[in-house]
């Protein structure tokens, strides 16, 4: 009886063994299409830390000797008005001149007035925002020194950056990872389940934009991830 008794006990727990490997096996598949996609965002708002101001001027004439020694005296002009007022001389660079020659224009019979059109300036790019702003209002005073800066242009676009978002990269994922957590939770209480392991994740892409037309120097980051969890009973 006892010989009977060993291999019996082993074919009763092999038959345990299976009806739970069995059971484990119809649990993840009736789990398997049981998943959640959330999205998780961050958002913030910042001041922008970096800006570049063109600013261009324009001669007319019919000398480019007289011309250029005209050039070379606004530049002086522009270059000591924005140094005078808290502009590092580093942050200052020249921008090469496009010469136009209204004679060149074999299509047109019209000789104008004056045979060169000259654009020239400056460029200043620095992470004093604060100062250029500033200045920005105050450029009409170049007009006392009879220069014209051009504005509403495409090149005279002043354009500001927030170049330090890497620092707070770390703290956005996690506050967008928690706020997609907890919306995966409150749709498992919902559904009467609980979350289990992350499916997959995409952390999603950062970006950066103006808060609107009228305050480009104020930037909004943000960054939305997506979660997708499984659930289970």
């Amino acid at each position: 009886m006892i010989k009977n008794f060993y291999p019996s006990s082993i074919i009763a727990l092999a038959i345990i063994v299976l009806g739970l490997c069995i059971k484990s096996g119809i649990d993840n598949y009736a789990d398997k299409d049981r998943r959640v996609t959330v999205k998780g965002l961050s958002e913030i708002e910042v001041k922008a830390d970096h800006v570049t101001w063109p600013i261009q001027t324009t001669e007319v004439g019919n000398s480019l000797p007289a011309l250029y020694d005209k050039i070379a005296l606004t530049r002086q002009t522009i270059t000591k008005f924005l140094t005078d007022n808290g502009i590092s001389e580093s942050d200052i660079s020249i921008v090469a001149p496009e010469v136009t020659d209204m004679n060149a224009n074999q299509y047109s019979n019209n000789r104008p007035e004056y045979r060169y059109i000259i654009s020239s300036g400056l460029t200043v790019s620095t992470a004093d925002v604060e100062t250029v702003r500033n200045l920005v209002n105050r450029v009409g005073e170049l007009l006392k020194e009879g220069i014209a800066v051009t504005t509403g242009t495409y090149n005279t676009r002043i354009t500001y950056d927030y170049v330090s978002f890497t620092d707070m990269k770390p703290k956005m994922m996690a506050e967008a990872i928690a706020n997609a957590q907890t919306t995966a939770e409150q749709f498992a209480e919902n559904s009467h389940s609980r979350l289990n392991k992350i499916v997959s994740a995409d952390q999603g892409q950062f970006s950066i934009s103006d808060r609107d037309d009228n305050t480009p120097y104020i930037k909004r980051v943000r960054v939305v991830t997506t979660i997708t969890y499984s659930l289970k009973d």
